[in-house]
C-alpha cells in the first residue's frame, strides 16, 4: 500500500463535494457523519477508515473505488499502467467521465488480449501525438464513357 498524506484525501473528498455542488452539512448528513468529523477530514485532521469512505462515497455519489484509491487503500491492478488510477483521480473529470473512460480504457485492454494490433494501430503509435500519417487520398472515380 503507498502512503497517502491525510491531506490528500481530504483535499480529494472536499474538490468531490464542491465540484458536485454539496455543502459539507449535506454532505454530512448524507453519509451518515457530523460535519465537525467530516470537516476534519477535509482539512486532513482525521484519516476516514474504508468504512466512513463508503459511506463519503455514496454521500458524493461516486465510487468508493475511487476514494480508497486516493487514500492509498486500494492498490492498483498489477496489470494496471497507472491510467485507471490517474483517471479516478483526476479532479477535472466528473465521476461520470471517470467511469465512461474508464470502460472505454478496459474495452481496449481486453480487446488488446484478444487479438493483435492492426497495422493501423502500429503506425499510430509509431507516429508522435499530433504527427500522424495522413492517409493517402482516394482516386478520383471517372465516369464511364457510354460509347
Amino acid at each position: 500500500m503507498r502512503t497517502v498524506n491525510v491531506n490528500e484525501i481530504g483535499d480529494y473528498i472536499r474538490q468531490q463535494r464542491e465540484q458536485a455542488k454539496i455543502s459539507l452539512r449535506q454532505l454530512a448528513q448524507a453519509a451518515g457523519v457530523s460535519n465537525p468529523y467530516l470537516s476534519q477530514i477535509e482539512r486532513g485532521l482525521r484519516r476516514p477508515s474504508a468504512e466512513i469512505l463508503q459511506q463519503i462515497a455514496k454521500g458524493l455519489r461516486i465510487s468508493a473505488e475511487a476514494l480508497y484509491v486516493q487514500a492509498g487503500i486500494l492498490e492498483d491492478r498489477p496489470a494496471d499502467s497507472g491510467v485507471r488510477s490517474a483517471l479516478l483521480t483526476d479532479p477535472q473529470l466528473t465521476e461520470r467521465q471517470k467511469q465512461v473512460l474508464i470502460e472505454i480504457y478496459e474495452s481496449f485492454r481486453r480487446e488488446a488480449q484478444t487479438s493483435p494490433p492492426t497495422a493501423e494501430v502500429i503506425s499510430v503509435i509509431r507516429e508522435p501525438a499530433g504527427h500522424a500519417t495522413p492517409a493517402a487520398p482516394a482516386e478520383p472515380v471517372q465516369d464511364a464513357d457510354p460509347s
